[in-house]
């Protein structure tokens, strides 16, 4: 077993057995995430749903098959990637998580991406984005890469936002497909030591304080 793989099993653990806050009473099942462990793309939303709740895996419901379709159009599979959540037990009745819930489950995201160390991390609805800019808003920030602390973001709307809004779901693809373009612009600008995006400064790192 690698240091890596030592490390996520030891935080899927602690997920397992977490309780510190409301939401480990209310849930069936913990969805820690999943997926390659040396990902270049990490895809973060927000919190499992009802079927990741009965499942214990993220994005496995309508809107997973809607990101799973949205890999194939770049070429990717599930295996290809890692899925986590910001929140790792599900909301009651899919409201939003309450920020005491995010402070809780903030340090699991956090070690497993300084883990993971993924290239790029696509975050999936407002609420994922707002982990890593919260001074974003995802109508506008939407498509754009954003240098977020020492992470590289590329918001898009969540899938199953995007599953109610045709509209959201014509964004939701555009963006999408802009991802291996993402990519290789990473690759340049770490090629010829440029920067881009846009510079969040302190408060764009609050959710990375572990």
């Amino acid at each position: 077993m690698t240091e890596k793989e030592r490390i996520l099993q030891e935080i899927e653990k602690n997920v397992r057995i977490c309780s510190k806050c409301r939401l480990h009473s209310l849930a069936k099942n913990p969805v820690p995430g999943e997926g390659n462990l040396d990902a270049e793309i990490a895809f973060v939303g927000e919190a499992p749903g009802a079927t990741e709740d009965e499942t214990g895996r993220p994005f496995v419901g309508r809107a997973g098959k809607l990101l799973e379709t949205a890999l194939a159009k770049i070429n990717l599979m599930r295996e290809d990637v890692w899925i986590g959540n910001v929140i790792k037990h599900r909301p009651p009745e899919n409201r939003d998580p309450l920020p005491d819930e995010i402070s809780a489950c903030m340090p699991y995201l956090t070690l497993q991406l300084r883990t993971i160390k993924p290239k790029l991390i696509v975050t999936l609805g407002r609420y994922s984005m707002g982990y890593f800019y919260p001074d974003g808003k995802i109508s506008r920030d939407r498509g754009t890469l954003i240098k977020a602390g020492d992470y590289n973001i590329f918001p898009v709307y969540h899938p199953a936002a995007a599953l109610r809004n045709p509209i959201m779901m014509k964004d939701f693809i555009s963006d999408f497909i802009k991802i291996p373009g993402v990519l290789k612009k990473l690759d340049l600008a770490k090629e010829t030591n440029q920067s881009f995006g846009l510079k969040t400064g302190e408060k764009g790192q609050q959710g990375f304080n572990f």
